[in-house]
């Protein structure tokens, strides 16, 4: 499937919305930063996938906890509270995109040098946890 020029322009804008997120948690939670990153990565994610499914994503009954949470954190940064409104964030985008990371991870473990990483035996089974795979116990 190939993007549209819109949805290549949505990635990178969601891409740099989180490379600003991380940089403004690791330089001291700077809250301007950290804003900036959060209104490009929603602009990005709704030029990716639309407004319309952007706005459904956002409201679906059972991803309703987690869009509470990543928009109180949302606002608590824009207030100045950068801390605080980071980790709820963090609740929130856990709680809205948990359901992802099985095939986030699946996809990382097919990269030659990434996958290899992925087998070492300290690594593996915390990347099965998170992965979504039942532990294995010896018969």
């Amino acid at each position: 499937m190939w993007l549209s020029d819109t949805q290549k322009f949505g990635v990178g804008m969601t891409a740099f919305g989180l490379a600003l997120i991380g940089l403004g948690v690791v330089l001291f939670f700077d809250a301007g930063l950290i804003a900036i990153g959060n209104i490009l990565f929603l602009a990005g994610m709704s030029m990716i996938i639309g407004i319309q499914k952007t706005v459904f994503f956002f409201t679906r009954r059972d991803k309703l906890r987690g869009s509470i949470a990543f928009f109180a954190g949302f606002i608590l940064v824009l207030v100045k509270w950068p801390i605080v409104g980071i980790l709820i964030e963090a609740f929130g985008f856990l709680n809205l995109f948990g359901d992802f990371f099985p095939v986030a991870i699946n996809f990382l473990r097919s990269l030659p040098i990434i996958g290899r990483v992925f087998s070492l035996p300290g690594i593996r089974q915390l990347v099965d946890r998170f992965g979504g795979y039942p532990p294995q116990y010896p018969v």
